[in-house]
């Protein structure tokens, strides 16, 4: 991947006040693209996105994806070349308190986003971000493949199924004999520093660290991708300029770790554990405390042959890597030093490695 194809490059992203958002915009500004984001307020309190005031580096939209109206507009006014769809409503608790608006935004989000494409001549790549866990989980050893069989369990999940299965729609019924890229990314669990949602393991260690109480976790044992939040975010800027330059490099992609970076909840709280003291002496525990709460997948990971065999891709930073940097991002926002240079200087060791290839 050349970074340098995005040098004045219009790119629309929505979602973009979040925490994944918030590190593509940031990645993006530095190598020189025209971005215009659409999204709602930042969802949290305090915001990477406003910590790292990135409302003034881009052209920043605040509306609701369900809002097709609105987004035509803006399709119309910045003619954007690439457009990378994130914005979804992404708690799997919340999606069964929910229901409906999760579906609202995460199909008829999906459909508008793909209506404004369709009626924008000026876009040629188009990358629908959905998950790991639009498969039908069977819970088996082995990762799931792009051919598996999707149905989430949950509304969170399901919908993002929904989401994959209105972008095939919309491929095959206007967008066949077109010269644009569609695709949709499936991609594992993400962490890294900056995130402040709810019911995510990472922002739970760092509000137990900051309100200094031992860190809960309600399911230790299930077992999941985790990857730095910079692993996906680079792949798909690097398909969406591959298919952007060639068509027939679009599909649908997983993007997750390697085997040995899927860990249960509970060791991954040890790994943060014992970094944290690493690098501040302050000793940290855990408190394992079930709580029943809505079905989640126990065992979930991905088969990622088909997105390193096509493009050479493959993971840069492995978990203990990804831990280092967490902490490190965390101890330099909990101390009150610039986060926007910690932010900086991570994004230029990772695109280094990537350039590198090591």
């Amino acid at each position: 991947m050349e970074f340098s194809f995005y040098k004045d490059k219009k790119v629309l992203i929505t979602g973009h006040t979040g925490f994944k958002g918030s590190w593509m915009c940031k990645v993006l500004e530095m190598v020189g693209a025209d971005v215009t984001g659409y999204a709602l307020d930042a969802p949290t309190n305090p915001s990477l996105f406003e910590m790292v005031e990135l409302k003034n580096k881009i052209n920043s939209i605040v509306g609701d994806i369900r809002d097709l109206d609105h987004l035509k507009k803006v399709f119309d006014e910045v003619q954007p070349e690439i457009v990378i769809h994130m914005a979804a409503q992404p708690i799997v608790r919340e999606s069964y308190k929910n229901p409906v608006y999760t579906y609202e935004t995460n199909v008829m989000g999906t459909v508008n986003m793909l209506e404004c494409v369709r009626t924008t001549s000026s876009v040629k790549s188009f990358v629908n971000v959905t998950t790991d866990k639009v498969y039908l989980n069977k819970e088996w050893e082995w990762g799931y493949r792009e051919n598996e069989e999707l149905n989430g369990f949950d509304p969170y999940s399901n919908s993002k199924s929904c989401s994959e299965l209105v972008t095939s729609s919309y491929l095959n019924s206007f967008f066949a004999d077109r010269d644009i890229g569609i695709t949709t990314c499936r991609a594992g669990n993400v962490i890294g520093g900056g995130d402040f949602a709810a019911d995510r393991i990472i922002p739970d260690c760092i509000r137990a660290v900051q309100d200094k109480k031992d860190i809960i976790v309600r399911n230790p044992f299930s077992t999941r991708p985790y990857q730095h939040v910079l692993e996906p975010v680079i792949a798909y800027l690097m398909i969406a300029q591959a298919q952007y330059e060639d068509k027939s490099l679009a599909g649908n992609y997983n993007v997750g770790p390697d085997d040995s970076d899927c860990w249960t909840t509970g060791n991954l709280v040890d790994l943060f554990c014992r970094e944290w003291n690493n690098q501040t002496g302050m000793e940290i525990k855990w408190n394992n405390q079930y709580d029943g709460g809505p079905h989640e997948a126990n065992f979930l990971k991905l088969d990622c042959s088909k997105i390193k065999s096509t493009f050479g891709w493959k993971p840069r930073w492995n978990v203990e890597t990804t831990m280092r940097k967490i902490v490190e991002w965390s101890k330099c926002y909990l101390e009150g030093n610039d986060v926007v240079a910690c932010m900086e200087k991570q994004i230029k060791e990772f695109l280094e490695k990537n350039e590198n290839g090591k």
